[in-house]
């Protein structure tokens, strides 16, 4: 490949009429009063990126047609353009590589009609600043928008033949109080039955963002990490913190399918309905090995609303808003299991539940009509300190195997220990629940399938059975 030194934007432009594929190589920083597109097998990069930055004043950065890189370079836009962004509708757009960037703005990698093929390979891609609002590319299901992300990868076609396969690593996207607006990192085919996004591996560093949505705003959403349908990823591994502080700003969401996903640093969410982990898709493996902690009215830790998990591991689950569940459950799962306990603070409190706000009390663990769990395993106990909420809530759902080590104990005004109502089922053997000012134990239309070593004291009843 032929390479030539820009040295100034005259350089650039004239490069770039080049009829061969071309290196173009930064040596300095450049301002551009205009988007750039790179024609099929260019590549621009830096000597170093510390030095070599390409601002655009006016619009969007680079596009790419087929067979790109774009490496070794800091590329500044404005926050709500895209620094980097696909233009082209060839039908293979062979391999983009993204390598060492420091990014402001959006980077969206979108194929549409006409594009069957693209291999996406981005790695140390750090986006800085970026608003992902303003663009109308957005999945619909289960009542609610997506909006997309900092970084976006997205099938825009519907064709079931046409296909992203994307590796990623070492994703970082916002700072500290200064998070990305929209979504995070952004990954989505274009529905159930393709096109589709297939990643062998997705890495990330640290992730913050902020959805900017009004509160009770019932119909849109965001993610700190997005993983919609259309989707197939083997394997994820976040080795940095994710952090939401928006409304219905999930920290963890999915769609689509997840061989393996592991988070290793905190899962944290401070916005109302800002869930910690919400699955509709179907996850294999799933484990977070530091704390899941929500902050927001009805923040939830972790829900299962469709789809399943074959097996997920969490450190621990605390939430503090009113509404803010700990688990919830509302389909078959496999092994959950939580190694240092479940928490709640808050009481009764209005969330966003598949597009439409309600009012929830703040249980503990919640196993809804539909949900089962094969073996649930808790331990360092469960426990509750709002009034008039369950720590132990099974309604209409099934748990067939419990392990609690600790006290399943509820410390607020009017609240249970357990309640199992509703034709819920589940096993309570060698339990101690505890109630310091309500019912320890209250069973309306459920049923205890074992009560061996059961135990329970409440101040105003251990143990109340009703027809």
């Amino acid at each position: 490949m032929i390479k030539v030194k820009i040295n100034s934007l005259i350089d650039l432009v004239a490069a770039l009429n080049s009829h061969a594929p071309t290196n173009l190589e930064l040596q300095t920083s450049i301002l551009c009063p205009y988007s750039i597109v790179l024609p099929i097998g260019f590549s621009l990069t830096g000597t170093d990126k510390e030095k070599c930055i390409i601002s655009f004043n006016n619009g969007d950065g680079i596009g790419l047609t087929a067979d790109n890189e774009v490496s070794n370079l800091t590329i500044q836009a404005s926050p709500n353009n895209r620094a980097i962004y696909t233009l082209s509708n060839h039908p293979d757009l062979g391999t983009l590589n993204l390598n060492n960037l420091v990014v402001s703005g959006q980077v969206q990698i979108l194929t549409r009609a006409g594009t069957l093929k693209t291999k996406l390979i981005a790695t140390d891609v750090d986006v800085v600043a970026c608003d992902a609002r303003r663009y109308c590319e957005q999945p619909q299901k289960y009542g609610v928008n997506v909006f997309q992300g900092a970084f976006t990868v997205y099938n825009f076609n519907s064709d079931p033949n046409s296909v992203i396969n994307a590796t990623l690593k070492n994703i970082s996207l916002g700072r500290k109080g200064a998070p990305v607006i929209g979504s995070g990192l952004f990954i989505c085919g274009f529905g159930d039955n393709g096109g589709w996004v297939i990643a062998d591996s997705i890495t990330t560093g640290e992730i913050y963002s902020n959805g900017m949505l009004p509160y009770g705003q019932p119909d849109m959403i965001t993610a700190g990490v997005f993983i919609v349908n259309g989707t197939k990823i083997k394997s994820i591994i976040h080795h940095g913190a994710i952090t939401t502080y928006g409304v219905n700003d999930m920290v963890l969401d999915t769609w689509g399918y997840v061989e393996k996903w592991v988070a290793e640093k905190p899962i944290v969410s401070f916005g109302p309905s800002g869930i910690g982990f919400v699955n509709f898709g179907t996850v294999d493996e799933f484990e977070a090995k530091d704390r899941v902690e929500t902050f927001g009215l009805g923040a939830r830790g972790f829900n299962q609303y469709d789809g399943t998990v074959g097996k997920a591991v969490f450190h621990s689950i605390i939430t503090h808003g009113n509404g803010s569940i700990g688990m919830q459950f509302s389909k078959p799962v496999g092994s959950i299991e939580v190694k240092n306990g479940v928490v709640t603070n808050g009481s009764e409190g209005q969330t966003l539940v598949k597009g439409v706000i309600m009012t929830l009390p703040a249980d503990a663990i919640s196993v809804k009509a539909g949900g089962e769990i094969q073996y649930l395993k808790i331990s360092g106990g469960i426990k509750t300190y709002g009034e008039n909420v369950n720590s132990y809530h099974v309604e209409g759902g099934i748990v067939h195997e419990l392990s609690v080590t600790g006290d399943v104990e509820a410390n607020g005004n009017g609240s249970t220990a357990i309640a199992v109502s509703s034709q819920g089922e589940t096993p309570l053997a060698n339990i101690s629940a505890i109630s310091k000012y309500g019912v320890a134990i209250q069973i309306s239309g459920g049923k205890i399938t074992d009560r061996k070593g059961l135990s329970a004291k409440g101040a105003k009843g251990d143990v109340i059975e009703q027809s």
